[in-house]
C-alpha cells in the first residue's frame, strides 16, 4: 500500500517562487495554497518552508465516518494530542477545535495538551477528512545564523538550505561539491541534512572562515583550499554560487571558465547568480531545466537549475 502525506507550508511573498521550485523537487508534486500532497515522505525539517507533516492512516467522506475509523487505532505511549492542519479548506478557529476534540474522544489513550507522546493531525481537505500521524518542521536553519564568521554578501542560511534541497532532492548515495563555498553557509545547511559534500574556496581568509563555521556546529572539515578550475573529479549534484561583488563585476572569460568546470565536475549544477549568463550557461552544455528569482528589496538572486 501506497503511503499518503499531506505537508502544510507557509512562505514569504518575496519568497514564493523559492519556496515552488524547492517543494516541487523535493516532494515531486505541485503545490497547493496551503499545502501539498505527496506520495514522498521526507523530513518536515528539511525544508525552512514546511510546517508539518501529516502521514494519512484514515481518509473518510465525513467527520463521523472518520471519528470512527479512528477507533480502531492503538496509540503509542500513554499519551496523545490532536491538532488541526489548516489546508485549503476555510475552517473558523472554533470549529477547529471542535474537531480536535471530537478525534480526541475517540481515541484509545490520554489527552495531553503540553508534552504528550504521540502527536496526530486531522483535516479537511477537497470534501474529505484525513487523519494520521503528525510531525512538525523545526527550524534548523535559524540556529546556523548564529556562526562566528559572516560576509555581508554570503547566503542567508534559509536561501542555502533551500538552495541545497533544489540540488539534492534525494540524499542517498549522492555526492556534492560546493566549489566556491565562501565561508561555509551551504555546507553547513547540507550536512545538517546528513549529505555527501565537500568544498573548496580560491580565497584562503574564505577556507578559514568556513573552517571556523564547521567546527562551531561541531561538523567536519571538509574545505580545501583550490579553485575550481583546477578541480579533478565527478559529482552527483554541484552548487554554485558565482561570485558576487559589490564594487566590481566578475569578467565573462573567468565566468565562462567557471561554468566550463561546474559542467565539467557534475551532470547537475544549481547556480547562483545576480547577472544575467543564460547564454554562457547553454554555451558550455548545459540545459536550463528550471529557474527562479529571490528578491531581498530592491537586489534579486537567480537559481538556475541545469542539468
Amino acid at each position: 500500500m501506497t503511503m499518503k502525506y499531506v505537508y502544510t507550508y507557509t512562505c514569504h511573498e518575496d519568497e514564493q517562487a523559492l519556496c515552488q521550485l524547492e517543494l516541487r523537487t523535493l516532494l515531486g508534486a505541485e503545490l497547493g495554497v496551503r499545502c501539498i500532497e505527496s506520495t514522498r515522505c521526507i523530513d518536515a525539517s528539511r525544508s525552512p518552508f514546511l510546517k508539518l507533516r501529516l502521514e494519512v492512516l484514515f481518509e473518510a467522506d465525513s467527520l463521523e465516518e472518520l471519528a470512527e475509523q479512528v477507533q480502531t487505532l492503538t496509540v503509542r505511549g500513554s499519551t496523545f494530542k490532536v491538532v488541526f492542519a489548516e489546508t485549503e479548506t476555510a475552517i473558523s478557529y472554533d470549529r477547529q477545535r471542535e474537531v480536535e476534540r471530537e478525534i480526541g474522544r475517540h481515541l484509545r489513550g490520554k489527552a495531553e495538551m503540553r508534552r504528550p507522546e504521540q502527536w496526530f493531525a486531522v483535516t479537511e481537505l477537497r470534501g474529505r477528512w484525513l487523519f494520521g500521524d503528525c510531525s512538525f518542521g523545526e527550524a534548523v536553519w535559524l540556529q546556523h545564523q548564529q556562526k562566528p564568521q559572516n560576509y555581508s554578501t554570503a547566503l542567508g542560511t534559509r536561501l542555502a538550505r533551500a538552495v541545497v534541497n533544489i540540488a539534492v532532492p534525494d540524499i542517498a548515495g549522492t555526492r556534492v561539491l560546493d566549489p566556491c563555498c565562501g565561508i561555509g553557509t551551504v555546507l553547513v545547511e547540507a550536512i545538517s541534512m546528513g549529505i555527501d559534500i565537500v568544498g573548496c574556496d580560491v580565497n584562503p581568509l574564505a577556507v578559514r572562515g568556513a573552517r571556523v563555521n564547521l567546527d562551531h556546529f561541531g561538523m567536519a572539515n571538509v574545505v580545501s583550499l583550490a579553485d575550481m578550475r583546477t578541480l579533478q573529479g565527478r559529482y552527483d549534484a554541484l552548487i554554485l554560487d558565482m561570485p558576487y561583488n559589490l564594487c566590481s563585476k566578475l569578467p565573462e572569460d573567468e565566468q565562462l571558465q567557471m561554468l566550463e568546470s561546474a559542467r565539467r565536475l557534475a551532470e547537475r549544477a544549481v547556480i547562483i547568480t545576480t547577472e544575467q549568463i543564460d547564454s554562457l550557461v547553454l554555451r558550455v552544455g548545459f540545459r536550463i531545466a528550471e529557474r527562479c528569482v529571490v528578491r531581498k528589496g530592491k537586489f534579486s538572486r537567480q537559481i538556475i537549475v541545469c542539468v
